[in-house]
């Protein structure tokens, strides 16, 4: 009987050529590059992030890969693509803390019922670690953003082209056109 140690803090920083990486049930889950569609919309959501940040001089926008360390019983960390945090600096080091408002963007191999059951895994460990709202948007099939929030995580609030898509509560008066994740 082998045992394998769980995978540390310490070995996320040492993820080979500084790759995307989530400590997921004691293991580094490496995650995928992602294609065109998918990483224009999160950079777009990012920008309109950035630009709330300015506006409110409340918390930071975050782009893809950045890391947040968390203290779940089955996760220690979450990269999304996109996040607003409003905790402390930490240099060079890992934030420390989810975000308050996360994203995911689908990519290729996020659909079917593996992917759907993964996804709300997710956005649940989002929640217990106190990540107030969940994007779940998608450019490549449906062309829509689900917006979960924490206090109602099983109904979300679904923006279509032609809407503004907010993250109400995790940020007021913030919004976004649905349109911008073409563009």
């Amino acid at each position: 009987m082998s045992t394998k140690a769980e995978a540390t803090i310490e070995d996320l920083y040492q993820v080979p050529g500084d790759g995307k990486a989530e400590i997921v049930d004691g293991e580094i889950l490496l995650m995928s590059p992602t294609g065109d569609l998918p990483s224009s919309a999160a950079f777009e959501i990012a920008v309109s992030l950035r630009q709330y940040s300015r506006r409110t001089k409340l918390g930071r926008a975050y782009t893809d890969n950045a890391a947040f360390i968390v203290n779940l019983p089955n996760r220690r960390s979450f990269s999304p693509d996109a996040a607003f945090y409003i905790g402390p600096r930490t240099g060079a080091k890992f934030l420390e803390g989810a975000p308050v408002f996360a994203v995911e963007v689908r990519s290729e191999g996020d659909y079917g019922r593996k992917a759907e059951s993964r996804m709300a895994r997710k956005r649940a460990e989002y929640f217990a670690a106190g990540t107030l709202v969940v994007w779940d948007v998608d450019v490549l099939v449906e062309e829509l953003v689900r917006s979960y929030r924490a206090d109602d995580s099983n109904h979300p609030i679904v923006f279509h082209r032609g809407d503004l898509a907010n993250a109400e509560p995790a940020l007021p008066a913030w919004s976004m056109p649905v349109d911008d994740l073409f563009a």
